[in-house]
């Protein structure tokens, strides 16, 4: 079933590196692109987003911040946060929120992981 799929990154090269991975996997997913935790929140607002791969440090508000208004607004939407934070204090912040973790960088080996995070 095509999914509607949310890479939220600061990085120019993360999103590609991503985007690329997953048109690999899923390629009959709809890829959108959001460079900060505010856009990915206007983006869901706008588009029906099914999955979300988000970045924890960007300028702005953090992905923490970006997905704890996504998973309240939009409680049926899978978030994993991908990031190279990782430590302890930032493990127990994303697991409070119910989020999966991934850790940076995205690699061609790492694409099923990004799709078992996210329930798929």
């Amino acid at each position: 079933m095509a999914k509607n799929f949310l890479i939220v990154d600061d990085s120019m090269v993360s999103r590609m590196m991503t985007k690329s991975i997953l048109a690999s996997l899923q390629p009959d997913w709809s890829v959108f692109e959001a460079a900060s935790g505010q856009a990915a929140i206007d983006l869901c607002r706008q588009q029906t987003i099914d999955l979300i791969s988000m970045d924890l440090n960007m300028p702005g508000i953090s992905g923490l911040e970006a997905a704890a208004v996504i998973r309240q607004e939009f409680p049926a939407i899978r978030i994993v946060m991908l990031t190279a934070n990782i430590q302890a204090a930032t493990q127990a912040q994303i697991q409070e929120l119910g989020l999966s973790f991934l850790a940076k960088p995205i690699t061609a080996d790492k694409g099923p992981a990004l799709l078992q995070a996210l329930g798929e």
